[in-house]
């Protein structure tokens, strides 16, 4: 770097003076090098010690970049224990749900073994059960959810902020992981109600 890249603007009543810089490294791994760079021509034109930060006032954009980004990644650690809370949490109401459904059809389960359905297809019914009851209820959060969004868009916002917006990705991801959740929730209660023994399951009321 040579001095006729930082001229002086004879600000006030200093006559070698300058109000402010802009630069930028060629590549974002040179960006301490090239703060050092900058450092050195400025003490070494003005005379004070480059290594003193009290001799002038910088604001380092890649920091703040960095610093933002750092609070962004916390956040989303943060949202992602939160989601995963709720999945187990979802997922543990499930299993209620159902192995509240297949006490009640228990005289309906042990009927249709007598009849001839087998472990198989009694598995795959309160399976498929829990399966679907996840994807609506998934389904219908989202729709909420995309109303409350759409609302929000017909409100006046404030300068410097925009609204929230449904991501398509993010949703179907959502979705799936809602699908899985259940899918993973219904297996013991459709073990269960296709290992009821017939003549126990009639005996029930």
């Amino acid at each position: 770097m040579a001095s006729a890249d930082f001229p002086p603007l004879n600000v006030g009543e200093i006559d070698d003076a300058i109000s402010f810089i802009n630069y930028q490294p060629v590549t974002r791994d040179k960006h301490e090098t090239a703060r050092e760079e900058v450092h050195q021509v400025l003490g070494r034109n003005h005379g004070f010690d480059p290594s003193n930060p009290d001799s002038f006032d910088e604001w380092d954009t890649i920091k703040t970049v960095d610093a933002i980004g750092k609070i962004f990644d916390a956040m989303n650690m943060f949202l992602g224990s939160v989601g995963l809370v709720t999945l187990g949490l979802g997922a543990i109401g499930i299993i209620n749900i159902m192995l509240v459904a297949v006490a009640d059809r228990t005289h309906e389960i042990g009927l249709r073994k007598a009849l001839g359905a087998t472990n198989r297809s009694i598995m795959f019914q309160f399976f498929a059960e829990g399966a679907f009851l996840t994807v609506m209820s998934g389904g219908v959060g989202m729709a909420c959810a995309a109303g409350f969004m759409a609302l929000l868009a017909l409100l006046p916002q404030p300068q410097g902020f925009d609204t929230p917006r449904l991501v398509p990705q993010t949703a179907a991801l959502a979705v799936f992981s809602l699908a899985c959740a259940g899918i993973i929730a219904g297996l013991y209660p459709a073990r269960k109600a296709s290992h009821l023994e017939p003549v126990e399951a009639l005996r029930r009321e």
